[in-house]
């Protein structure tokens, strides 16, 4: 007897979906493109068939892989999934994870092998790598001449340095024999040095037409190349051995002319900044001496230097009258001292007294010699201390150090402010001699 249970359409689909889903693991399933939709969402929805039947397949978030291989109708891939139900439709369809060109599996494997061999030698290490010039005068550029990557390349050059020099070597991009035509490029430049900065640049493509870009022969000229290479192949998603081993990578021919060249609006406002900066350094240090000046010319040595001489000359005549009245003062001293002892002298007759008392007389004689000449040798001391006080502030000195006194030599008056009328007449006294000066501005 039959089951009795009534199914729903959904309940069959359900069941069909869970037999069908279990029941095979992922695996890899060769076929052509039928039909194609990339969805806005970022799904891709396709058929894939052979020469007899064709299956339903999708691939949820595939957009940016499938345009990564330029995916198109009649193309033939490999895709790695598993099946599954659309419980809706009441159609089985193939769930695709991961999508491939029929051969990219053994272009895969060589691209790995050789970028894990070159890796081992050490030649993808940061430290060999050379450094980028800051703005290069001339470029080497490495590519097809009738590409578009490098008509974009020129185009932006030409837009923001159009006086940089560019050297192209030509050479096919992909193909039999593109490999060694770069590889050629590449030794030329770094034999020549005849450039800056090498780029290595071609548009997008699938991993067969950047193959030449992962050939072992063209890995080792970079490696080898004594000038800064810079690798720019393909879109930001593509990498080739190319990328690793050049001294820098970047994702787009235009930004290897946008990083090769800088951006001028950047060189442009640093300019202005260190122009702003140098401006405000110099009108900073002109302010500064301004107010030294003006501070010098307030100055009473500058005003009035005669009168500091007067002061100088009368304190002096004061000091020497002070030290003449001291020193004849302890001179009258010494001698109402002597005609004592002589009046003690003539008074006592005894000889020994006499002899005595004219011994105590040379003594003090000596004495007063001494105290005289150590008296006169200190004030001719302090005298020179302030005669080479008075020669230090002397306004002949100051002038020998460089500065200038300006008067005007009709009133004779001192200058002390830079503001004067054109045309006007000064005088400048400097050390030795006079200018005559004419105000030009």
């Amino acid at each position: 007897m039959y089951d009795e249970k009534i199914w729903s359409v959904s309940d069959v689909n359900s069941a069909i979906r869970e037999l069908i889903e279990n029941s095979l693991m992922p695996f890899w399933l060769h076929g052509e493109v039928g039909t194609l939709n990339i969805h806005r969402s970022g799904h891709v929805y396709l058929t894939l068939k052979d020469k007899r039947c064709q299956m339903r397949a999708v691939f949820f978030n595939g957009a940016r892989q499938a345009r990564s291989i330029n995916l198109r109708v009649g193309d033939q891939v490999e895709v790695l999934g598993k099946l599954t139900v659309y419980e809706v439709r009441g159609e089985y369809q193939f769930s695709i994870k991961q999508i491939r060109p029929v051969g990219i599996g053994d272009l895969q494997r060589r691209f790995e092998e050789l970028k894990r061999k070159l890796d081992t030698e050490g030649l993808f290490l940061p430290e060999r790598k050379k450094s980028i010039p800051l703005l290069p005068e001339r470029i080497g550029v490495i590519t097809s001449p009738d590409g578009a990557a490098i008509r974009d390349f020129l185009q932006i050059i030409k837009r923001r340095f159009p006086n940089i020099s560019i050297m192209i070597y030509p050479a096919p991009v992909q193909g039999s024999g593109a490999a060694e035509k770069i590889a050629d490029g590449v030794r030329f430049f770094s034999r020549n040095q005849s450039v800056d900065v090498i780029v290595l640049t071609r548009g997008g493509g699938s991993m067969e037409d950047l193959w030449p870009f992962n050939e072992e022969k063209l890995a080792r000229a970079i490696a080898a190349a004594t000038i800064p290479t810079i690798s720019a192949v393909g879109h930001e998603i593509d990498f080739t051995i190319c990328d690793f081993v050049a001294d820098l990578r970047v994702p787009t021919p235009s930004a290897a002319a946008e990083l090769v060249i800088g951006r001028r609006e950047e060189f442009e406002k640093q300019l202005v900044h260190a122009d702003k900066y140098l401006r405000q350094a110099v009108q900073s240090r002109l302010l500064d001496l301004r107010r030294r000046v003006e501070s010098a010319a307030d100055n009473y040595v500058f005003r009035e230097p005669a009168h500091m001489i007067h002061q100088k000359q009368q304190f002096l005549d004061e000091l020497t009258k002070s030290y003449s009245v001291v020193f004849e003062r302890r001179l009258i001293q010494l001698n109402n001292h002597c005609r004592l002892l002589q009046q003690r002298i003539h008074s006592a007759a005894p000889t020994a007294l006499i002899r005595e008392s004219s011994l105590r007389l040379k003594n003090l004689r000596r004495t007063q010699t001494m105290v005289a000449t150590n008296y006169l040798s200190e004030s001719n001391s302090l005298l020179m201390a302030f005669d080479n006080r008075l020669e230090a502030l002397n306004p002949q000195r100051v002038l020998e150090r460089g500065y200038a006194i300006v008067n005007d030599p009709e009133n004779g008056k001192i200058i002390t402010d830079h503001h004067q009328p054109p045309g006007k007449k000064l005088q400048a006294t400097l050390a030795r001699g006079r200018l005559n000066l004419l105000v030009d501005n």
